[in-house]
Parts: C-alpha cells; sequence; structure tokens
C-alpha cells in the first residue's frame, strides 16, 4: 500500500448517494453524493469528493475536525450566533469539534474533505 494518495476530483466510479437527514433538514430537498477514496487509523481519518444538490441542512460536527477545499459551486456556512459566510470554488475551511451552524448550498457544489474523528 502506498503512502502517497492522490484525490481524484472526478471519480468513475459510482458515488454513495444519500440526502439530508429529515431533523437537519432547513429547506430544499438537497441531494449528497460521496466518493469515499481513503481511510487511515481504523476509519478516525478519512478523505474523499464530496457533492450536495441546493438546499440548507444544520451542520452538526461534534467530536469531527473536517477539512473542506472547494472544487466548484458555492456554499455560506453560517455558525450558531454568526455572520454568513461564503465559499466559492478554490476556497478551503476548517469546522472544528464543536461547529454548530447552517450550511446552505447556493450552486451544486463539489469538495474534497478531509474528516479526522
Amino acid at each position: 500500500m502506498s503512502l502517497l494518495k492522490t484525490i481524484d476530483t472526478n471519480p468513475s466510479f459510482a458515488p454513495r448517494e444519500s440526502g439530508s437527514l429529515p431533523e437537519r433538514l432547513i429547506s430544499g430537498n438537497p441531494a449528497f453524493k460521496t466518493w469515499a477514496q481513503d481511510a487511515a487509523r481504523g476509519e478516525m481519518i478519512r478523505t474523499g469528493v464530496w457533492e450536495a444538490t441546493p438546499g440548507e441542512t444544520r451542520s452538526i460536527k461534534g467530536e469531527t475536525f473536517e477539512f473542506c477545499h472547494i472544487l466548484s459551486g458555492i456554499v455560506e456556512l453560517t455558525p450558531e450566533g454568526g455572520e454568513p459566510v461564503a465559499y466559492k470554488a478554490g476556497d478551503s475551511f476548517v469546522m472544528k469539534p464543536g461547529f454548530v451552524g447552517v450550511w446552505k448550498t447556493i450552486e451544486t457544489v463539489r469538495k474534497i474533505y478531509v474528516i479526522v474523528t
């Protein structure tokens, strides 16, 4: 197994498809696709590509740390009690453990993610 992993931003394999949990849905009917590409340390670190169609959901990170790099689309994140922040293609951000807020997909978004639990 190689210790160097390239993240394929346009994977040719089928994604895992899902929707918003009903208790987290705020508006719209967002659909999610996940192309998991690598895991390490007993699945505690996961990487891949994720895509969402427009809609608004509640984001609750719990103990999870997530780094995101936006490949395409536009999202707006509003931390609980904070101001909205927009991210577009080329932007990167981190949602730290304990983050709670609103994830609003304005234009279908595709991102690279690195999740550490």
